[in-house]
């Protein structure tokens, strides 16, 4: 019941003008990534706002509105399933965890992965095998290569990179355009921290990476730096 009345409060506050505008930002057209989804029109913070009065529903029903071919409601059930990470015991992770990987294609935008990865992929990877993450790097769904980057944002918070740039090789030479700026962006955050590593590296990999990869992990470069990089004379 609880579910129902949440579903009913969220088309209550639909906008369709928003619905359109977010359906062509997020590439929902065809042959674009995210073809077919579908949008109600509600900004994200009246949608943080409104999941705070639902963080008591259950984990299949948080899983069932993941499941919803409406955005919005993934992105509810999401912040549910965050938080039902952040306050569980060990069991309650690892059941939301595991409801998380078994529920990939429905994470199925940038906005949804990028939210979610590092503080449930990651955090629940932190203490433990990595392998799990080299294996959704190697995926055929671009979300879950998304996911296997963005989950190590988690290790690269308290100072760990080997696993972020060993997941960084094997997507080194994807066809996505969002897994190159995802990977660019990860680069970027291990340089913030330390930049040896990040130019380390780059060293013998900036010349064949993604012209937009390089570009994502080389933005905050000194000027005269990121122009070598990008005229290939580092």
């Amino acid at each position: 019941m609880k579910l129902e009345h949440l579903k009913k409060e969220l088309k209550g506050k639909a906008d369709k003008k928003k619905a359109a505008f977010l359906a062509r930002f997020f590439k929902t057209g065809p042959g674009e990534y995210a073809e077919g989804d579908l949008f109600l029109g509600i900004v994200v913070p009246e949608i943080r706002k409104i999941s705070k009065n639902y963080l008591g529903i259950g984990l299949k029903d948080a899983v069932g509105l993941l499941r919803s071919k409406f955005h919005e409601e993934r992105l509810l059930a999401l912040l549910i399933l965050i938080s039902k990470y952040a306050k569980g015991d060990e069991t309650a992770k690892d059941a939301v965890y595991r409801a998380y990987l078994a529920n990939t294609k429905y994470i199925n935008n940038w906005d949804l992965v990028d939210l979610t990865a590092p503080h449930i992929v990651g955090a629940h990877l932190a203490d433990k095998d990595k392998s799990p993450l080299l294996a959704l790097a190697r995926s055929g769904l671009i979300w879950e290569r998304r996911i296997s980057v963005l989950a190590s944002f988690h290790f690269i918070r308290n100072n760990i990179f080997d696993h972020t740039l060993e997941i960084c090789k094997i997507l080194l030479r994807d066809e996505e355009d969002l897994i190159h700026k995802a990977v660019g962006w990860m680069l970027r955050e291990v340089g913030k921290r330390d930049i040896v590593k990040e130019e380390e590296f780059l060293k013998d990999r900036y010349m064949v990476m993604p012209r937009t990869m390089l570009r994502y992990a080389i933005e905050r470069f000194p000027e005269a730096k990121r122009r070598a990089y990008l005229k290939g004379s580092v």
